[in-house]
């Protein structure tokens, strides 16, 4: 279940990427990276944190704990940067955030930084599965946190639902990208991790997850389709994947046999 929180304090901006994420104190005295829901694609990307973040959680992936957060208009009424404040005021509402976590570092193959072969495996599967462009050596999106790899930042993923009514002729794409992927050198055992992930996920996994999802943030465009039609339209996606894995599988592999 994906608690709610209140943002209380607007600590400081992250300006790594456009789209202004911010550290904020909430109601429960936590620290998280707030992403704004008037920012960038806008609900979408907050779509695609929440159902991708989940999908690599349910893998058995580490990823910070996402959180809904309340955000007041009164919430940095007093900051001087007039883009911030912009941003802010777009995003009064609910939003989404991940669990901050301190003394963190990126993941840097360059600094040494390794993966061990089940765990590389299963998040090119994952990426993969969800289309996932942002996970490369120049934007990794992985942590390292006390010698663990966690996984962040989704909101680049599931970018098929950005023309949603052509979301089901896509489930059973290859994901061309993953020769890119960060992880690819050390994923030896693809072919067990998609074993392990179709043991895992089930079209009971991927509704529960939907239902987490905020109405709003799902499909804004599809003007017709109710809340419950519009998470159908992630479901079959997500199950016509999922009995396709092989078909990206294949695509890994080729593509790290190239690599290495």
């Amino acid at each position: 279940m994906i608690r709610t929180v209140r943002a209380t304090q607007y600590v400081t901006p992250l300006r790594e990427g456009g789209s202004l994420p911010a550290i904020v104190e909430a109601d429960d005295l936590g620290l998280y990276v707030l992403k704004f829901r008037g920012a960038g694609q806008g609900p979408l990307a907050l779509a695609a944190e929440l159902v991708a973040g989940e999908i690599g959680r349910a893998l058995g992936l580490k990823v910070p704990e996402l959180v809904l957060v309340e955000v007041d208009a009164a919430l940095g009424r007093n900051e001087p940067d007039e883009e911030i404040r912009d941003l802010l005021r777009a995003s009064v509402g609910l939003n989404l955030a991940l669990d901050y976590l301190p003394g963190s570092s990126m993941f840097d193959p360059a600094a040494g930084d390794t993966a061990d072969a089940r765990t590389a495996s299963l998040a090119v599967w994952f990426d993969a599965f969800v289309a996932n462009v942002d996970r490369t050596p120049r934007n990794a999106n992985l942590l390292c946190w006390h010698r663990e790899l966690y996984f962040i930042d989704h909101g680049a993923a599931l970018y098929f639902h950005h023309d949603w009514k052509s979301m089901a002729g896509k489930a059973e794409t290859v994901f061309r990208e993953v020769k890119q992927h960060i992880l690819l050198p050390w994923a030896s055992a693809l072919e067990e991790a998609d074993v392990i992930a179709r043991k895992r996920l089930n079209p009971d996994v991927f509704a529960r997850i939907l239902e987490e999802v905020p109405a709003a943030w799902l499909l804004p465009e599809a003007k017709d389709l109710g809340a419950a039609e519009k998470r159908a339209v992630y479901l079959e996606f997500f199950a016509r994947r999922l009995e396709s894995s092989s078909k990206f599988v294949e695509e890994a592999i080729r593509a790290r046999a190239e690599l290495v």
